[in-house]
Parts: structure tokens; C-alpha cells; sequence
């Protein structure tokens, strides 16, 4: 195998977000109200994960479809400002979008347009090469790149994914969860199915999963690794300071667990990074307009340390 010289390579997910901030997440009566200030944002799932692994000193290349249009366009200009590796491959469908609502409490609703047919791939002869100079490749469940697990388990390419709201039972979603050796969810369309999904995830004899991870905002996270019976709860790290939007939150949990994770930190060190760089998002308007450095979340995590630690009040 090639020696790696990317540190991770994250495959598919680059869109942009128009964010409306609203009262409460409910239509209000009539047929219009006013809002503040409506923005677009460089976004999504991938584009979180990469620029967040960058931000935090990893060597990051991103892949993805874009349109030729102002949202693919205003994509590669964000890109090419912050040194991003990032290679595009035109879509006749045009950029992928959403409209996301966010209410006076940070809290968020996307509608997603999901412009890509489900039989859209990336070309194997662009993505192969990259793969087989990456130590670690992050799969967005956006279908594009739902073909090259089989690459990537001859390669022995360890891989990571980020399931969202996945109900337990969608089959989009299972062929990454089973497919991946590091799972990350939502916890919040589980419910009372959370451990019943997480060890579908982690023992399922078909799948490669070393552990799962269900994100729970301000709950914290809930992780099961391969091996073990019981579920693990963790507590959220504090933010620091006020949340006004979790868009992105998610991304920022995975860039800060990946960071951790492959600078061979334990499983109780990758959470708090996650936790920290998920909690320092919370405190940044709109979606991806921040992202933790290095030095901000070492002090992150000192902080969370010492906050937790025994008989402090």
C-alpha cells in the first residue's frame, strides 16, 4: 500500500445552507412573517468533517460533485481561501442545498433537497488514487461514494461515518454503518431503540464496526465498542459561551473524535475532543463559520478536566 500522505480523506457532502432564524420551530399562523437577516452558508455534513479535521492540523482532502452554478462556484472559492484540498467532479444536477431553520435557542430544522439521483458515482479513477494515499477516509451517507467500500477493505483503509437522524432501519443507511469501522449517529430519532441500534451496529456479524458513537447534544453521547455489553454514556462538555446555532455541532463532535482517534488517543480522550469541539460550535451563528484550532481545543479540554475533576464544586 502507497504510505499515506493525507491524513484523512473525507468523500462527498459539500452544499450550501440558507439559514432563516425564526421564534420556534412551528409555522406560525397566516401566509408570511418577518424574519432577520436571511443567510447562505458553505455547508453540509463533509464540508464540516474536512474543514474541521484542517482547522485541528490534519491533513485533509475532500471530494465531492459540484454544479456549475453560484453555490458550486461560492464552494471552491471558500476552498480555495482556506488551502482546502479539494477536488470537484461537475454534476449536471447542480449543487446540492438546504433550508435550515433555527429557533431562539439554537435549535435547528434542514430541509434538505437531495438533487442527486440515487444512482449517482464518483468515477473510480479519481477517487482510487486518493484513497490510496489516505490513512484514513470519512464516507458522508450522500450515495455518490457508497461504491467504494469494497476498494477501501482491500486497501485496508480505515473508514468513519455519520449515520444523522438514521432510524435504525433505513437500508441506505445500514450499508455504511456496516460498512465502516468507526459509526456516528444522531440519538435523536432512536428513542428507546438507542442500545438496540447501537448493537445491531457494533455485534452484527456482517459489519466491521469497532464502536458506535449516538451524539445527544446538550445529553452528551452514548458509545458501544466492539467487545464490550454495555452502552456508555458521556456527559456534553459545557460550551463556554451562549449557543445560538447547532448547525454543525454534529461535524464538529466527528473532527474533534477523528482528531483524536488518529493520534492514538483512548476512546474516553476522543470523546471529550468530540465533545468540546461539538460544544465551541454551538457558539458560532450559522453553519461552519467556525472551527476549533488546536490550541483552542487542548484548552477545551483542560477546562472540561478540570471542571470534572474529583471534588471540584
Amino acid at each position: 500500500m502507497t504510505p499515506s500522505i493525507t491524513d484523512v480523506l473525507v468523500v462527498g457532502g459539500a452544499g450550501v445552507d440558507t439559514i432563516v432564524r425564526v421564534e420556534d420551530l412551528e409555522v406560525p399562523s397566516g401566509d408570511s412573517t418577518g424574519v432577520p437577516p436571511i443567510h447562505d452558508y458553505v455547508a453540509h455534513t463533509g464540508n464540516g468533517v474536512a474543514r474541521g479535521c484542517r482547522a485541528l492540523g490534519l491533513r485533509t482532502a475532500f471530494l465531492d460533485f459540484l454544479g456549475d452554478d453560484p453555490q458550486g462556484r461560492a464552494i471552491e472559492e471558500a476552498y480555495a481561501l482556506d488551502g482546502l484540498d479539494f477536488t470537484s467532479v461537475h454534476s449536471p444536477h447542480g449543487t446540492p442545498r438546504a433550508v435550515n431553520l433555527v429557533d431562539a435557542r439554537g435549535r435547528r430544522f434542514s430541509f434538505y433537497d437531495g438533487r442527486h439521483p440515487a444512482d449517482l458515482r464518483l468515477p473510480r479513477d479519481v477517487w482510487l488514487p486518493m484513497v490510496e494515499r489516505a490513512g484514513h477516509v470519512h464516507m458522508s451517507i450522500t450515495g455518490v461514494n457508497r461504491d467504494m467500500y469494497p476498494d477501501l477493505h482491500r486497501l485496508g483503509v480505515p473508514s468513519s461515518t455519520d449515520l444523522h437522524d438514521w432510524d435504525g432501519d433505513n437500508p441506505h443507511h445500514r450499508h455504511y454503518a456496516l460498512n465502516s469501522d468507526l459509526v456516528f449517529l444522531s440519538a435523536g430519532a432512536l428513542e428507546d431503540r438507542l442500545e438496540e441500534v447501537l448493537h445491531g451496529i457494533v455485534h452484527d456479524e456482517r459489519g466491521r464496526a469497532r464502536l458506535a458513537v449516538a451524539m445527544d447534544g446538550a445529553n452528551g453521547c452514548h458509545l458501544l465498542a466492539r467487545g464490550e455489553d454495555d452502552v456508555r454514556h458521556f456527559p456534553a462538555a459545557r460550551p463556554g459561551r451562549p449557543v445560538v446555532d447547532t448547525n454543525g455541532a454534529g461535524d464538529a463532535f466527528v473532527s474533534g473524535f477523528l482528531h483524536a482517534h488518529l493520534n492514538g488517543l483512548g476512546v474516553e480522550e476522543c470523546v471529550l475532543a468530540g465533545s468540546v469541539s461539538g460544544a465551541f460550535a454551538c457558539g458560532s451563528a450559522g453553519t461552519h463559520t467556525e472551527f476549533i484550532d488546536l490550541d483552542s481545543l487542548r484548552a477545551g479540554v483542560a477546562a472540561e478536566l478540570a471542571r470534572t475533576a474529583p471534588g471540584t464544586a
